[in-house]
């Protein structure tokens, strides 16, 4: 019986692959929503291949990209050497990353799918990781995507609904909080119309002491 790949043995794999598996162009709705972001640090989950970190590099923030697979994180310090930026990279499981406490000013997690369990102990973490005014831009695919097979996951356990994502980012305004459909063109696995959850939310600002 053939044993299953470990979850950074299918990502090294896919990210050794010849091009860009999700290209090299940044996530639309990152794009669109960009500007919401202050300036300053900001940590992308799961960045892959580095297209969304190096895209916020460009626009003058100061990014750490995590990822569990190094090989993923080769192709984005070569991304961004191509495009004449600095993205400091971390090869990490977000299982055990620590996200630290109200330090980044942003954090970006664009189609990060774990068990349910992990997502709620890593949503938990990018509350208290968020500085005072610091925000989340999100997206991922939901539950409804499992009809279009268009990408992602094929297992319910690993997509949540917008109640249930909603949920687990309690303390933080939301800007943003919607289920769609779209077009999603990212490379050779996310290709046709998707179902996906969007967030943008903010972490309250400090009050002023009168």
């Amino acid at each position: 019986m053939t044993t299953p790949p470990s979850p950074s043995d299918f990502w090294d794999l896919r990210y050794t692959e010849s091009g860009w598996a999700y290209g090299t162009a940044p996530n639309d709705f990152l794009r669109a929503e960009a500007d919401r972001l202050p300036s300053g640090s900001v940590l992308c989950l799961a960045e892959g291949e580095g297209r969304n970190a190096v895209h916020l590099a460009g626009l003058g923030h100061r990014v750490e990209a995590v990822d569990q697979s190094e090989a993923g994180l080769a192709k984005t310090r070569l991304l961004a050497a191509e495009r004449g930026v600095k993205v400091q990279t971390t090869c990490a499981d977000l299982a055990t990353f620590d996200l630290g406490q109200g330090r980044w000013q942003g954090i970006v997690s664009i189609f990060v799918h774990l068990p349910s369990p992990l997502r709620q102990r890593v949503h938990a973490q990018v509350v208290a990781a968020l500085a005072p005014g610091g925000v989340l831009l999100f997206e991922a695919y939901a539950p409804a995507q499992l009809t279009l097979g268009t990408g992602g996951p094929r297992e319910r356990a690993l997509l949540g609904s917008l109640a249930e994502l909603t949920g687990e980012f309690t303390g933080l305004e939301l800007l943003v909080a919607r289920e769609v459909q779209r077009e999603v063109q990212e490379g050779k696995y996310h290709r046709g119309t998707s179902a996906v959850v969007q967030i943008v939310a903010r972490k309250p600002a400090l009050a002023s002491k009168g």
